[in-house]
């Protein structure tokens, strides 16, 4: 341990006793940082029965600032206990944050693959895309999931393709056929978005063996790349930066979204157009893991990088930002969906259940489920201030209120109908899955009292309370 890394265990023990845990918005199902920022999930993992998600955490700064890993574990993904910081920006090679990763486990073994950031400090020199900065793979390893090992640097920008810029990040590991492949997220020299595969055959020595790119340029950087197959669908995700046009205008600054594959990833392949996974405001960086169960399960970052447009009231509060609730993945009639996860059927209370119109200030912390919609007729408003309807066949989020939206405006999918819709609604967020997740949007809010009135003709409403 260094003195570096002592000085930052007392300065996070400080930031964190002194930190507010009773604010009006804190959340009661979706993970926050104990004090300071939160931004992409990490290193998920269930791990000898036990469920694991580290998350980019600065505990000295609501708005951000050098990145660590903050390590949070739960039996059922709902409850969920902080374990304190596993992984300081202590090193050379990670001195200026420890960025995004995953777990790969095999053999009784945690191994926790990550990005090292280290930036040089002289901005008039630099653009940070070319020079300026390194982009290092390093490897921790762990056997119970608490301890972890001494940090290995397995690759750095000199390692990876010379036609690349120095942002080259996000490692996901996987093993197939005896082998292991890494994606990583990167950026070309040209300013071409693309994701670059290494394999290896004992985890830590990795060579270059191919790429996955589009037939044209589909944005300029791929965050956080993710690689899996869920009943049968090979699925492609990445967090794209850069994409232009009329069809991005009213979405987000950045991407987050999949392709499905066709045929072999590490050999001859297509990718098909690319779908958002979330059509809200606040959704950036997901990352999926397998359950013991079989499951796969996602969870993204409920938040937005470089987003001028719209803030959060927590940060008055020495807090910002949260995950998603995590999410089950799942193919219907070819369609990839999304749904929370089914251990929140046990935490459900139902509170009423009613035909074509529901209207309660009864809760804050809620589902409500609306089934069987005719005619395509829904209308809701949460919270006197934000609406949530379908009309001229699009469904759209739209606040009413600046001070409950904090700058949040609009945004919309494009669908044929719809005939169903889930609210989870938290504290100070909404997550809301259309036509059996079908389409999925998600938002952060800010109310200053509950409220949820739904229209829906001829549709079955319930309304369920979730216990803590």
């Amino acid at each position: 341990m260094t003195a570096l890394t002592n000085d930052l265990i007392k300065l996070t023990a400080d930031a964190e006793r002194n930190a507010d845990r009773d604010g009006r918005f804190r959340q009661k199902l979706h993970l926050m940082p104990p004090a300071g920022w939160l931004n992409d999930p990490n290193g998920l993992c269930q791990f000898k029965g036990i469920y694991h998600a580290f998350f980019q955490y600065s505990p000295f700064n609501a708005e951000g600032g050098v990145k660590m890993w903050g390590h949070y574990t739960s039996h059922d993904m709902i409850q969920w206990k902080y374990q304190g910081v596993m992984l300081y920006p202590d090193q050379p090679f990670d001195c200026s944050g420890v960025y995004s990763g995953c777990a790969f486990i095999e053999n009784g073994k945690m191994y926790l693959y990550y990005t090292g950031n280290a930036k040089l400090e002289d901005s008039d020199n630099y653009d940070y895309i070319n020079s300026g900065r390194e982009s290092n793979t390093v490897l921790v390893t762990s056997t119970d999931g608490a301890h972890f090992g001494r940090k290995r640097l397995l690759m750095k920008n000199s390692d990876y393709p010379a036609d690349l810029t120095l942002h080259v990040r996000d490692p996901k590991v996987w093993k197939e056929d005896g082998t292991y492949y890494m994606l990583q997220g990167a950026r070309t020299k040209e300013d071409v978005g693309q994701a670059v595969i290494f394999r290896s055959e004992d985890r830590i020595h990795w060579t270059l063996y191919s790429r996955v790119e589009t037939k044209k340029k589909f944005g300029y950087m791929w965050e956080c790349p993710d690689y899996f197959e869920v009943d049968g669908v090979k699925i492609l995700s990445a967090s794209v930066q850069g994409l232009e046009g009329d069809e991005w205008k009213d979405r987000n600054v950045y991407q987050s979204g999949y392709f499905t594959v066709e045929g072999d990833i590490l050999g001859e392949y297509s990718l098909s157009d690319y779908r958002l996974w979330d059509y809200g405001f606040d959704y950036y960086a997901p990352q999926s893991f397998d359950t013991e169960d079989g499951r796969r399960i996602q969870i993204g970052w409920m938040g937005m990088p470089d987003c001028k447009e719209y803030t959060n009231r927590t940060v008055e509060d020495g807090w910002q930002h949260c995950f998603t609730f995590p999410r089950e993945v799942f193919v219907k009639d070819g369609i990839v969906r999304q749904r929370p996860i089914r251990e929140l059927e046990e935490r459900k209370i139902l509170l009423e259940e009613t035909k074509n119109i529901l209207k309660t200030k009864k809760c804050t912390v809620y589902e409500a489920v609306v089934s069987n919609i005719s005619d395509d007729q829904f209308h809701a408003v949460l919270a006197e201030g934000l609406t949530a309807e379908y009309e001229n066949n699009r469904f759209k989020i739209e606040f009413k209120n600046d001070k409950v939206s904090c700058g949040r405006k609009y945004r919309f999918a494009g669908m044929d109908h719809v005939t169903e819709v889930r609210i989870l609604s938290d504290e100070s967020s909404v997550e809301i899955f259309v036509n059996d997740g079908e389409y999925v949007f998600s938002t952060r809010y800010y109310p200053e009292e509950p409220g949820i009135c739904i229209e829906a003709e001829g549709a079955e409403i319930r309304l369920y309370e979730i216990s803590e």
